[in-house]
């Protein structure tokens, strides 16, 4: 009889705690959320910035700083170039334009000499 009642107690604790258990939710809908941030950020936590980071980030802006500059530098040797080319066309079309000239005025001169 006792291990009749030892038995029915064990299987009953069996059934109970086996059960299925419906789960519990930790964030309902209803409960309100903050609009800001409530976090707190120090130099040891996760989200903190930290020295060689910050390192890299200013170096990383030197070197655009640099790069920029370089470009410009680029631009300025390209933009001197193309003035300088301009100039040696404009000098050759006015040395082009003399010479049509001088031939002109030896073909004028020519025709005036053979018809005096």
């Amino acid at each position: 009889m006792k291990n009749f009642l030892f038995g029915c107690f064990l299987f009953s604790f069996l059934m109970m705690s086996c059960g299925k258990k419906e789960p519990v939710d930790l964030y309902p809908q209803e409960s309100s959320k903050a609009t800001y941030d409530t976090i707190a950020v120090d130099s040891f936590s996760n989200g903190a910035t930290s020295v060689d980071i910050v390192r890299q980030i200013r170096m990383s802006s030197q070197k655009y700083q640099d790069s920029i500059k370089e470009v410009l530098k680029l631009q300025a040797e390209e933009k001197r170039i193309k003035e300088e080319l301009e100039k040696e066309n404009k000098k050759k079309q006015e040395e082009e334009k003399k010479k049509a000239e001088e031939e002109k005025k030896q073909k004028s001169s020519e025709t005036q000499s053979t018809t005096n």
